[in-house]
């Protein structure tokens, strides 16, 4: 499931992003003059978790809606994954008969032959492109909203617990170390997939 994960990680950290900015509070204009901030003081006490959100694309322990819905985009892409395999077939034998009679034909036969392959090979960079595109597009719809929902839920789960900092460990270098029960992947997951089951309705 590594393919989904570039774009997924996109998604996701943008629906958190956004749920972000839409949590903070607005300013005011100040219609007294401000009090100075105190120098002294003890510091408010901070509790931070680890999550690996790699893990949600798993296909076995993941989040099941998260990959139901990543196997629905590769089933649909499927025929045109086909397509493209037998094209390149197709090219690879012309390629290879041609080379084994370029010796001795007619030069302009060989000519008409490479000529040939040479469009083969310009429709198979075009309708990869094309699918490219479309499958990118396509895993975005798809997992797009999900992302958002599991953005949205792990604040909540992180709320909920009293966790002031949730940090991603696949996007943070420098973490060697960690006690067990500051990562709360496998938990959330689990929450997660007992609110929101895989059955759930996923976008045409």
């Amino acid at each position: 499931m590594k393919i989904f994960r570039a774009i997924a990680a996109v998604a996701f950290f943008a629906a958190i992003s956004a749920g972000t900015a839409l949590a903070q509070p607005k300013p005011s204009s100040p219609t007294t003059t401000p009090a100075q901030p105190q120098t002294s003081g003890p510091l408010p006490e901070a509790k931070i978790a680890l999550v690996d959100t790699d893990a949600f694309l798993d296909e076995k322990a993941g989040i099941t809606r998260l990959v139901a819905a990543a196997k629905k985009v590769e089933s649909e892409f499927q025929p045109r994954r086909t397509e493209l395999t037998n094209l390149q077939q197709q090219i690879d034998k012309a390629t290879a008969d041609l080379q084994k009679v370029q010796a001795v034909q007619d030069p302009k036969l060989s000519v008409q032959q490479q000529d040939k392959i040479d469009q083969m090979k310009k429709d198979l960079q075009r309708k990869g492109e094309d699918a490219q595109a479309a499958y990118q597009k396509r895993l975005q719809d798809m997992l797009g909203p999900v992302y958002e929902d599991i953005g949205k839920a792990l604040d909540a789960f992180a709320k909920a617990r009293g966790i002031t900092l949730v940090l991603d460990v696949t996007k943070i270098q420098g973490i060697l170390s960690a006690s067990d029960s500051m990562d709360i992947t496998r938990s959330f997951i689990a929450d997660f997939n007992s609110k929101n089951p895989a059955t759930a309705s996923l976008q045409p």
